[in-house]
């Protein structure tokens, strides 16, 4: 098995880079493959055109329509040389899905087929639920699920497939998909947001969260991957001694791009830009061979789909240059993970960020407001944002190498603190001329200098301002973006809209003017709020206990975070706000920890697997090398070998140690997971995985990376880390 290591290693130094060729400029070939407006105006009639735009907004398209537009769709996709048509979803399995049709009919009366396409094949298809993940909401025996279109987000041409971005429903009508509760969360906090914008500016009649996601990632030659079963099964390495130079050089962040990797990503990007992905900034991360790609800005909706399909592509586009993608959160220990950090924001109809200080007072009590009240939002709910994104991969990532903890924490910078410390001081109840003047210039007024220069970044703070947006550092790289930006959305909607009734209460009760109500609902809210804030060093032990003290959340684990998303106040919050009823809670509860029990369960299998077919054989046969060497030595040097052949003999009696401890733990780890198996409720097998199984990973680890620094390298048949982490 090690030559197949070595065949490996000389397949991946020999690979020359693939030619890619530039199609054209970006801006030429931006959406070329994408159903957008452009393709609409051409094959569409007028008709069609405006029901496809008036449905962005919610009004439904009429089924005669839906025809009209099949049709010009079908056309748009022929002369683009496409076969088939697919509903392109998001079920809870964390990737998506598709089935492919194609754009064929034949007539019972034996003429000639022709190519197919109709309003009905574009709304509505009904592919089987019952094989995927439903955490209980449909029976097996239940096969019926629902794909119905999203106009909001365009049709795209992939390969020689028409994808038609979908929601996906049971029979029953609830969500069996990431898309329809985020839908359902932006859809609520457009309606919470323009009551509270209409304070400042009464010609606001949208409001659309934006998303810019940064995707991290690892590239690993394919022969390189094949050589590691941990690797193509769980996504990352159960093994594995660290290498001598990793990242400690910091000789690899924003280095320049290996030959093999900028040829991958022009053709990434190649792809992308034909797709409609607007991918912008390319760069080496920490980690040596770990990278990253991000967007401009989006609408929230359009992001997800982009992100979820820019992961596929990656994967294809991978294929190509002999490369194996790698999106779990720790593929490999003592170096940096990844992660996709979520850039959120607030935008209106009227062109404004909301969480973009202005030039004047007014505006700038705009910012605050909205600034204040996702504070508080954060505050209320930070066991539901962790939950949101809790997974067995992240658990590795967060609080280790530069990723956030598990703690969730808003970083806001020492300027704003000062300005909402300043803002606190605000008197109850009706402002003086003389204090509403000094207010609105000394901490309204001041927003934009002191902004200019707002803070140096705070790369352990899961939850951080930056300037113009808050960005959720905490979300793994492997997650769908849905997940977290449902759960944030909503909770921003729900804090809005408590806002507005508290600050209505005011003006019509206690007879305030609209800003003095404004500030005095503030100024609460940033006395409630202050134990989220956080400045300093989120990874230190100081901090752990501080947040303790504060009351704050630090679920270190899948099992204990997710107990949050059912949680009474949790079930409240989505069905008042109309983002999930209770069923949909509860089962997206029971399907991710039957993800986590399984992902562990698998690792566990793996982990036996290799720690006794590769690493113990392995073991024995250089122990057997020695074993012959002392043999020979007492032979030629009599009742003196001893002295002669310590270090040998020593070493034996260390591997056989080794031996001992693998061939222990894997048979204490395999009777746990058998007790963890007999259990019959999701939850307690989880929290026995969690427990009781996973850890003796590290246990079984230690032994067999000690073993990798003892045993001759040329009989060692797993990669290693300086060859999976520096071949380029």
């Amino acid at each position: 098995m090690s030559t197949f290591r070595f065949q490996a290693l000389r397949k991946a130094t020999d690979r020359k880079p693939v030619h890619v060729e530039e199609l054209d400029r970006k801006s030429a070939i931006f959406g070329s493959n994408v159903f957008g407006d452009k393709a609409m105006r051409q094959f569409l009639t007028s008709e069609a055109y405006k029901a496809v735009k008036a449905a962005a907004e919610g009004v439904k398209i009429d089924r005669k329509i839906a025809d009209y537009i099949a049709l010009g769709m079908k056309e748009w996709a022929l002369s683009k040389g496409v076969t088939h048509y697919t509903h392109w979803f998001q079920p809870l399995t964390g990737t998506t899905a598709e089935k492919h049709d194609a754009f064929f009919e034949t007539f019972p009366d034996g003429s000639d087929p022709v190519e197919k396409f109709g309003g009905s094949q574009l709304v509505q298809q009904e592919p089987d639920a019952s094989s995927f993940p439903n955490g209980g909401i449909r029976n097996t025996f239940e096969a019926r699920g629902y794909t119905a279109w999203d106009p909001t987000s365009p049709a795209f041409i992939f390969g020689t497939t028409l994808c038609i971005p979908t929601v996906f429903v049971s029979y029953t009508g609830e969500a069996l998909d990431n898309k329809t509760p985020l839908l359902r969360a932006l859809h609520a906090i457009d309606s919470a947001a323009i009551d509270v914008a209409k304070y400042f500016d009464k010609n606001v009649k949208r409001v659309t969260p934006t998303l810019g996601w940064e995707q991290e990632y690892f590239l690993v030659d394919t022969a390189l991957a094949n050589s590691r079963p941990d690797l193509l099964a769980t996504g990352r390495t159960l093994l594995g001694h660290t290498a001598a130079k990793g990242q400690q050089l910091d000789d690899h962040y924003f280095g320049s791009i290996p030959t093999r990797v900028l040829t991958y990503m022009r053709d990434l990007e190649n792809q992308c830009m034909l797709l409609g992905i607007p991918v912008k900034t390319r760069h080496n991360e920490v980690a040596p061979n770990q990278f990253e790609l991000a967007p401009i800005f989006e609408e929230t909706n359009l992001a997800v789909d982009h992100n979820s399909l820019l992961m596929d592509v990656m994967q294809k586009v991978a294929e190509r240059h002999d490369f194996k993608v790698l999106f779990h959160e720790k593929p490999f220990k003592g170096v940096n993970g990844s992660g996709k950090h979520n850039n959120w924001s607030l935008a209106t109809d009227t062109g404004i960020n909301l969480l973009s200080p202005g030039k004047t007072p007014m505006s700038n009590l705009q910012f605050l407001t909205f600034f204040i009240n996702t504070i508080k939002a954060v505050h209320d709910y930070e066991e539901l944002l962790r939950a949101s994104i809790a997974s067995a991969s992240n658990d590795h990532r967060l609080g280790a190498n530069e990723a956030p903890p598990a703690i969730i924490s808003v970083f806001i910078g020492q300027q704003l603190t000062k300005v909402l410390a300043e803002l606190e001081g605000v008197s109850q109840g009706k402002l003086s001329p003389e204090e509403k003047t000094d207010l609105k210039l000394n901490v309204v007024g001041k927003l934009p200098d002191v902004l200019l220069d707002n803070t140096d970044r705070n790369r352990t703070s899961p939850f951080a301002f930056t300037g113009n947006k808050f960005e959720f550092r905490a979300v793994g790289s492997s997650a769908n973006c849905a997940v977290s930006m449902t759960t944030l959305n909503t909770i921003v909607a729900k804090q809005l809209k408590d806002f507005k009734i508290e600050v209505d209460a005011l003006i019509e009760k206690k007879d305030l003017k609209k800003d003095e109500a404004i500030f005095n609902v503030l100024r609460e809210y940033i006395k409630q709020t202050k134990a989220i804030l956080f400045e300093g060093d989120g990874y230190s032990d100081a901090w752990e206990k501080e947040a303790k003290k504060r009351g704050l959340s630090n679920h270190k684990t899948t099992p204990k975070a997710l107990k949050a998303k059912v949680s009474k106040k949790a079930i409240e919050l989505f069905g008042e706000m109309g983002v999930m009823n209770h069923i949909e809670v509860e089962s997206r509860y029971e399907i991710e920890l039957e993800e986590y029990v399984k992902k562990i369960q698998i690792e566990g299998r793996v982990l036996g697997d290799i720690a006794r077919n590769h690493v113990v054989p392995t073991a024995i046969r250089y122990q057997n090398v020695l074993i012959e060497n002392v043999k020979g030595l007492k032979e030629i040097f009599g009742k003196d070998f001893e002295k002669i052949a310590k270090e040998q003999i020593s070493l034996i009696k260390e591997i056989s140690e080794h031996i001992e401890g693998i061939n222990t733990k894997v048979e204490k780890m395999t009777e746990e997971r058998k007790k963890a198996n007999a259990l019959t409720s999701t939850e307690k097998m989880a929290d026995a995985y969690c427990d009781k199984v996973k850890p003796y990973f590290e246990e079984i680890r230690y032994h067999a990376d000690k073993l990798e620094l003892l045993v001759d390298d040329e009989l060692w048949t797993l990669t290693k880390y300086r060859e999976l982490l520096f071949t380029k």
